[in-house]
Parts: C-alpha cells; sequence; structure tokens
C-alpha cells in the first residue's frame, strides 16, 4: 500500500452490517509511503499508528468525495421512488 498524508484510510467491515472505518492519514512513517501511518480515526477521535490489513485501502481526497457522492446518489434514488417498495420480477 502506498500513501501520502492528507489521503484517507478505509477500512472495510469484516462482518455483514459491520462499519466502514474512515480515517485522515496524518503522519506516513515508511520511507516511501508504505506504513505505518498516523491515521486519525473519524469514528472515534483517536489517533493511532496502524499498519492496514488486506481490508484496508487508501484514497485521496477526490477520489473519497467522488466515491461517497456515488453512494450518496444510490442511496437517494432508492428512497425517493414512489409508492411501494418495487418488486423483484420473481417475486410477484
Amino acid at each position: 500500500m502506498y500513501a501520502k498524508s492528507g489521503d484517507w484510510l478505509i477500512v472495510e467491515p469484516r462482518n455483514i452490517g459491520g462499519a466502514v472505518r474512515r480515517g485522515l492519514i496524518e503522519e506516513v512513517h515508511g520511507d516511501t509511503g508504505e506504513p505505518p501511518y498516523l491515521v486519525h480515526w473519524t469514528d472515534t477521535g483517536h489517533r493511532a499508528l496502524v499498519y492496514p490489513g488486506p481490508d484496508a485501502y487508501a484514497l485521496d481526497a477526490e477520489d473519497l468525495r467522488t466515491r461517497e457522492e456515488v453512494a450518496a446518489e444510490h442511496l437517494s434514488s432508492m428512497t425517493h421512488r414512489t409508492g411501494k417498495h418495487a418488486e423483484h420480477p420473481d417475486m410477484r
């Protein structure tokens, strides 16, 4: 993994229904962008020195914003449907 200060560390949940964790990478301690990273976690406010596992990846701020906009648009289109929930074709 490669990251720079100001990037975001995203950790995907290991369990169904788990929360995605996001943290701002404040410092990079590897010589050429490798871990460990000093991460400021958004969910707890804590800072920790992190060696990310295989369930983690780094995004720059622009990429994170784009992904969140796409997710918000998808969720918005699902919640603004008129009438009943859309039926699955096989469930009629």
